[in-house]
C-alpha cells in the first residue's frame, strides 16, 4: 500500500507577508481562502497584486473562495529543493471554481490516484511554527 501524501510538519521557507499579500495569509490563518477580484472588470487574480492584470486598474478587492476546484497539473517531488521539506509531496496547480489557479500541494491521497480534473477542496495546515498553508484534498 502506498503512503498518503501529507502536509509539511516542520518549518518551511516562506516569504514574509507584505501589504499586498497580508490579507491572503491572515485569511489562511482563519481557515479562509481569499483571492482578488478587480472592482472595474471583475477579473480574478492570484497571486495577489496591486493592480489588475487584465485592465491595469488599481481596484483589487478581496473575496472568499469556496475552496473547491480541480487538479490541473502536478508532480511528485522525491528530491526537495531544501531539506526543510519532507518527501514525497505533490506540488500542484489547482484551478479554483472562481476562475483562478494557484500553486499548492495535494494531500490525503496516494500519488498514483492523482489525475487531471480530479475534484479537490482546500484544507489548511500549519507548517511548524510558520504560516497556515492551503493544501488541497480530493473532494
Amino acid at each position: 500500500m502506498t503512503a498518503l501524501l501529507r502536509p509539511q510538519t516542520g518549518d518551511v521557507p516562506h516569504a514574509v507577508p507584505g501589504p499586498v499579500t497580508r490579507p491572503f495569509w491572515e485569511g489562511c490563518a482563519r481557515g479562509e481562502l481569499l483571492f482578488q477580484r478587480c472592482g472595474r472588470c471583475a477579473a480574478t487574480a492570484f497571486p495577489p497584486s496591486e493592480h489588475c492584470r487584465e485592465c491595469q486598474a488599481r481596484e483589487q478587492r478581496w473575496e472568499a473562495s469556496a475552496g473547491r476546484g480541480v487538479l490541473y497539473s502536478w508532480t511528485i517531488v522525491h528530491r526537495p529543493v531544501t531539506p526543510a521539506f519532507e518527501t514525497p509531496y505533490a506540488a500542484a496547480v489547482v484551478t479554483l471554481d472562481e476562475g483562478y489557479q494557484m500553486l499548492t500541494n495535494i494531500i490525503g491521497t496516494s500519488p498514483g490516484l492523482l489525475r487531471a480534473d480530479l475534484p479537490v477542496r482546500v484544507s489548511f495546515h500549519r507548517a511548524g511554527t510558520g504560516p497556515w498553508l492551503p493544501y488541497f484534498t480530493p473532494a
